[in-house]
């Protein structure tokens, strides 16, 4: 293979597929978006689409019924008089109405601007200004009465049914009174693929949100990649179903659940809320299934505080109990019908890959952000001889290597037109057609991407050494009396190690836990070079989570806000005699 990828590379460089991917470009932009819903919506008219429960009930939408909502929503749309390629925000929980509401955007020819909805009046007011938001949807959201101070004065709105233990809108216009009052749209807008489809707020790991424009040949090209590599196992006539529970904003729910739907059809299912998602999923039983590793971690912590390590180990064994145990596992987790498995949002250690992979359930490992439509590069659940790697560049994608900084830069009709309103910033990531990702990582000799790092989680110890978080992280993620951990140390002589304890850790007392890991501290240091040595480890008390800004919604750790909240101790953990330490 690695011979092989030398050829192509070869080729590549003397310009002949760039000049292919250059004029297949230009060609395209002019072209119509072909919005395969249209079809679907005659097609299986009469078929379930959106599924809503309520407690033991699933409500169903059909594939008409939501068809003729969305038009009557899109001609009520077109009533407002609203300029040209509006902006519409949307704030709410995954719900069938967030799907109606952005099919209707589509249909009446705008730009939806979806937001978390955990935002905070503060943050939901700075990007309704900064992203010129000119109507706003409502919905599932718990915190109303707070984050309504941050929507400006005037403008125009459309709320949601009201869901159970969630915020009554009463603001704006209502759900049904609103579309009730229109005809369905006989003619909804097609727009070209140079159009803008969206503007998505990242979700800030790094700081503030940025809006990334993306067009709807960005979003034309991830249909052609399944309909290339089908790596989500689709059924092209129509027998799918999609589970919706992570955030609709986030480029990745979008892509896999909501227009993989529109485009190959069958059914979305929600989740309840966060208490009911076991329950809902094993209901369910999706064909596809995409979860971030945060998921599957509180998945191996669950099979684990039933079925203790040593024990599981020597069960999968025994050949008759191992098939037995594995359809189990399936089955409980809401996986026996899924034919594609997937990770991503977040990097996927390989230790935890292959402990699913024991189990029964293969992974297959997706890298890509917001910037470029969650498209870069995949390892396919069949290869574990690359152990560590994010896989082969996706279909119509070049990776390579800035050799200065080890940043990963990549390229394709995926990637975004750009930040919304900060050319400057845009500038700094878009340069003679590369995107400039933040990671740092390599390649293999036969393509494989492997990443490190990120750029800016880089920090230096008083020392002047760098340290590379991700990799020190890495040499602890299998203990499973940790849930989440971070390492830190700005500053310090050597980088200390934050844990948050699983359930499994919480059993135990703190005599157990100090030694196990007093013990295992010293075995990683063996291994380590003197500056990358782990001084310290430090039980912290509190969970990090969205709600107190130590996660995204996504569930990814916000190191900046993790640094911040405990960097007043610092020295003085370090400088205690104990290598590991709890939280006063």
């Amino acid at each position: 293979m690695g011979l092989f990828l030398k050829l192509w590379n070869y080729i590549k460089s003397i310009g002949i597929i760039k000049l292919k991917q250059t004029i297949m470009s230009n060609s395209e932009k002019d072209a119509l978006f072909d919005f395969k819903f249209y079809e679907w919506e005659k097609k299986l008219k009469d078929k379930p689409f959106l599924r809503q429960p309520f407690g033991d009930n699933w409500e169903e939408y059909s594939w008409g019924e939501v068809g003729q909502y969305a038009r009557k929503l899109a001609t009520g749309l077109r009533s407002l008089g609203l300029r040209e390629n509006a902006h519409i925000g949307l704030i709410s929980k995954n719900c069938r109405e967030w799907i109606i509401a952005d099919l209707a955007i589509m249909m009446a020819g705008y730009i939806s601007v979806p937001f978390f909805p955990t935002l905070n009046s503060k943050e939901i007011n700075t990007l309704l200004t900064f992203g010129d938001v000119d109507l706003l949807f409502v919905g599932k959201v718990e915190h109303w009465d707070e984050q309504k101070e941050g929507v400006p004065k005037g403008l125009p709105m459309i709320a949601f049914p009201s869901y159970s233990n969630h915020s009554k809108i009463t603001e704006g216009h209502q759900w049904h009174d609103f579309i009730n009052k229109f005809e369905p749209l006989k003619d909804p807008h097609i727009p070209k693929l140079s159009d803008t489809w969206t503007i998505i707020f990242t979700s800030g790991t790094t700081g503030t949100p940025k809006g990334v424009v993306l067009d709807y040949l960005a979003n034309k090209k991830t249909e052609a990649l399944t309909l290339e590599s089908n790596p989500m196992k689709i059924d092209f006539s129509g027998n799918n179903d999609f589970f919706s529970y992570l955030p609709l904003n986030h480029i990745a729910e979008r892509i896999v659940v909501e227009f993989a739907s529109y485009r190959f059809g069958g059914t979305i299912s929600f989740t309840e809320g966060l208490e009911f998602f076991a329950k809902n999923l094993g209901e369910v039983q999706p064909t596809v299934f995409f979860a971030v590793p945060r998921i599957w971690t509180k998945f191996q912590m669950g099979i684990l505080s039933k079925i203790p390590q040593k024990k599981l180990t020597t069960l999968l064994r025994i050949p008759i109990l191992s098939g037995l145990l594995k359809r189990k596992f399936k089955k409980t987790l809401g996986l026996s019908r899924a034919r594609a498995i997937i990770s991503g949002a977040a990097p996927m250690l390989e230790i935890q890959r292959t402990w699913f992979r024991e189990i029964g359930i293969p992974i297959t490992n997706g890298y890509g952000m917001t910037e470029n439509s969650a498209i870069t590069s995949q390892l396919d659940s069949k290869i574990i001889d690359r152990p560590g790697s994010v896989g082969l560049a996706q279909p119509e994608v070049d990776i390579k290597i800035d050799p200065e900084t080890s940043e990963i830069l990549m390229r394709g009709p995926f990637v975004m037109k750009g930040y919304y309103k900060q050319p400057e910033l845009t500038a700094e990531v878009l340069k003679e057609g590369w995107l400039h990702t933040g990671d740092q990582g390599y390649l293999d000799e036969d393509g494989f991407l492997y990443i490190t790092g990120r750029v800016k989680d880089m920090f230096k110890t008083s020392k002047g050494k760098y340290i590379e978080p991700l990799v020190l992280e890495s040499y602890f993620a299998d203990i499973v009396d940790f849930e989440q951990i971070c390492v830190a140390g700005l500053g310090l002589p050597q980088p200390i190690l934050l844990a948050v304890l699983s359930d499994i850790g919480k059993a135990k007392s703190k005599e157990e836990l100090t030694l196990f890991l007093e013990k295992r501290l010293e075995q990683e240091n063996d291994n380590l070079d003197g500056y990358k040595k782990i001084s310290t480890i430090i039980i912290v008390k509190e969970e990090w989570n969205v709600e107190n800004g130590l996660t995204t919604p996504t569930l990814k750790i916000k190191r900046n806000n993790v640094a911040k909240k405990y960097k007043e101790n610092y020295t003085e953990w370090f400088n205690d005699s104990a290598t590991v330490l709890f939280e006063s």
